[in-house]
């Protein structure tokens, strides 16, 4: 069977194979395009799997959400070039739908798909984080995706409850420029606490301070410190006032943030 440069150009467009690779495959199966393709796959996730020690830190991640339920989903690949293309974007964006739809579990019908992107574009592309958060009776869900050169980078998803949504979102907005690890203070562990006091203790000390004022210079320093990654501790956007006073009487019953390159 003859082949022609349109039938190399199409198994090229279709698997994203070089030109001599794509020709070749087609050699070895007699021009079965199919084949060819099947050919082609099998060798690009070979590669791929060589591929899969590396870096992934760039990607991309999608945001589906209403008042009471939201998805995320995340793509890593290996440079932010792949992460903004229609391919990788895309496909973040049916994988948070079907989550959002059907469940975490749905985020494994794209394995295949996810594969294939591996092959495509050369990179080590993996799944990344992929959450579901559904609001409890009476709460209310805010988001807020921050997006960049056509991909999204930072998304946050925040339930609370007896708070206004217009203040719910505000909140939404801090955690996506402020970062928080804990939404309260209680939930850092506790060794981690110790150790800091203990050394902010010893730069006090070193900084001839009045053994008198220790503790009070060391409660203070430490109030900083839970600021720093305490979501109801931080000022809301910076300001004086707290998160937690800025909730008119509610409550954040939790959060989660995705971003890319963290």
């Amino acid at each position: 069977m003859s082949i022609t440069a349109k039938d190399v150009k199409a198994l090229r467009d279709a698997t994203g194979a070089g030109m001599m690779d794509a020709k070749k495959a087609l050699v070895d199966c007699n021009g079965d395009s199919e084949a060819a393709t099947q050919l082609l796959r099998e060798k690009g996730l070979a590669k791929a799997a060589a591929r899969s020690d590396r870096g992934n830190d760039e990607g991309t991640v999608a945001l589906v959400a209403s008042v009471n339920l939201a998805a995320v989903a995340q793509i890593k690949t290996e440079t932010d070039f792949s992460a903004k293309s229609a391919a990788v974007t895309e496909l973040a964006r049916r994988i948070a739908d079907d989550v959002f739809n059907s469940g975490l579990d749905a985020a494994n019908q794209h394995a295949p798909a996810i594969e294939d992107l591996r092959v495509k574009i050369k990179e080590n592309v993996a799944l990344g984080a992929v959450h579901r958060v559904e609001a409890a009776p009476g709460n209310i869900i805010d988001t807020y995706l921050h997006s960049q050169d056509g991909r999204g980078v930072n998304a946050v998803v925040v339930e609370g409850t007896n708070v206004p949504q217009d203040a719910l979102h505000q909140v939404a907005l801090h955690i996506a420029f402020a970062k928080p690890t804990y939404l309260a203070a209680s939930q850092v562990p506790a060794a981690e606490v110790k150790r800091e006091r203990a050394s902010l203790l010893e730069i006090t000390k070193a900084e001839g301070k009045p053994q008198v004022a220790w503790e009070k210079i060391v409660d203070g320093r430490m109030r900083g410190w839970f600021a720093e990654r305490v979501l109801l501790e931080q000022g809301l956007h910076g300001d004086k006032a707290t998160v937690k006073q800025s909730l008119k009487g509610g409550s954040i019953v939790g959060f989660l943030q995705v971003v890319i390159g963290s």
